[in-house]
């Protein structure tokens, strides 16, 4: 290992999960008698869907049907994933590359463990040192503590880590824990990431080389071309 670390976050970095998340939102939505627009979906992407319910629909939801809604719309993600797993372009070279480089590799997300395990199993769950998932956290995102309890399951400083995200909540969450910040557009705009320290639009533009030299406090270079692939 060369004592550095990358954590992951899950939607939208590992998978390309935003037509899945959005199209179980809907279907659970239309089975309870409410409604969710895209642009309302957009704006919560990267919350927890415990947070999410009852401030969509305040006054329609009772507190005691969250918990059951919730485990209902990720059930319905799962199968939807399930059935064509959309793995993000350049995300299995880019975890063969840091793994091969010596970096510790974990995933930071809010999300259900099982959606959590479904992405690693789908993706090779012997890439990755650690995992924290919505069961181990008790404050979404921007609150840092998903990357702080990764890094302390890789056994490094958060300094010491890079963590890769596509949400401002995330990037926000990266610069609390004291992490490296690397934003992935997609989900949000280049304008609303802007926080981040580098800003790329494919997994395919960064490298272990790339990664080191931003954890380190060293100027990156240009993004790779994506058609070199993800070499150090």
């Amino acid at each position: 290992m060369n004592g550095l670390g990358v954590i992951f976050d899950v939607d939208g970095v590992l998978v390309d999960s935003y037509r899945a998340h959005f199209q179980s939102w809907q279907v659970m939505a239309r089975r309870h008698g409410l409604h969710m627009t895209e642009e309302q979906f957009a704006a919560t992407f990267g919350r927890t869907s415990r947070e999410i319910i009852p401030s969509l629909w305040p006054g329609r939801v009772e507190c005691s049907r969250v918990a059951a809604l919730d485990e209902e719309k990720e059930a319905i993600y799962r199968e939807v994933l399930r059935r064509d797993f959309p793995e993000m372009d350049g995300a299995g070279e880019l975890l063969a590359d840091l793994r091969g480089a010596g970096f510790a590799l974990a995933v930071g997300s809010s999300g259900p463990p099982a959606n959590v395990e479904l992405v690693l199993d789908c993706l090779g769950p012997h890439l990755f040192d650690a995992g924290v998932s919505g069961a181990d956290v008790t404050r979404g995102k921007p609150d840092p503590e998903v990357f702080l309890k990764a890094a302390e399951k890789l056994d490094l400083p958060p300094g010491r880590c890079a963590v890769i995200e596509d949400a401002p909540a995330g990037i926000e969450a990266a610069r609390r824990a004291g992490a490296g910040a690397i934003a992935l557009t997609g989900t949000a705009t280049r304008e609303k990431l802007a926080r981040a320290d580098l800003i790329v639009d494919s997994l395919r533009e960064l490298s272990p080389r790339t990664i080191e030299l931003l954890i380190r406090g060293q100027k990156p270079p240009r993004p790779d071309n994506p058609e070199k692939g993800n070499g150090p």
